[in-house]
């Protein structure tokens, strides 16, 4: 059932885009320029420091980043010459590789997730407020849910 005419939605959705590039962009810059993490590294080491025991399966990490097998392993191989993760085999299944913060992994993770936060409450939430911003959290949740695949 159409009830708003195309341009207008389109237009919306546009602006829901460029809206998310632009302040992930600046995000992403500000994070890159305080700890020289790429956005890869930076959303595995927040997986990781929110993570029971700071670490997690590499199969499923790799797929919760939505990186290729290949492209995870150049990011692991990179932060782990950064003395930020490392690769521990589990004891109870030899086909299991755990990618585990290192104790510098752990600060540099927690800095950089305090650092986001900051960003955040400056780009996102002072602008918008914390109702719009509930409401544009809660509105990206349900999209997400609707169109996950």
């Amino acid at each position: 059932m159409r009830t708003e005419p195309d341009d207008e939605i389109v237009t919306w959705w546009g602006l829901v885009i460029e809206g998310y590039l632009a302040t992930q962009d600046r995000l992403m810059g500000e994070i890159a320029e305080r700890y020289g993490l790429a956005p890869a590294s930076f959303d595995i080491l927040l997986r990781l420091v929110r993570s029971p025991e700071h670490r997690l399966p590499m199969t499923r990490l790799a797929k919760e980043a939505a990186l290729s097998s290949g492209g995870f392993t150049k990011v692991a191989d990179r932060l782990c010459a950064a003395d930020l993760i490392c690769r521990v085999p589990s004891s109870e299944d030899r086909r299991v590789t755990y990618a585990c913060l290192t104790e510098h992994g752990r600060e540099v993770a927690e800095r950089a997730r305090t650092a986001c936060a900051d960003i955040l409450r400056e780009r996102v939430l002072r602008p918008l407020g914390p109702d719009a911003s509930a409401a544009l959290a809660n509105a990206m949740r349900t999209l997400r849910e609707v169109n996950a695949t």
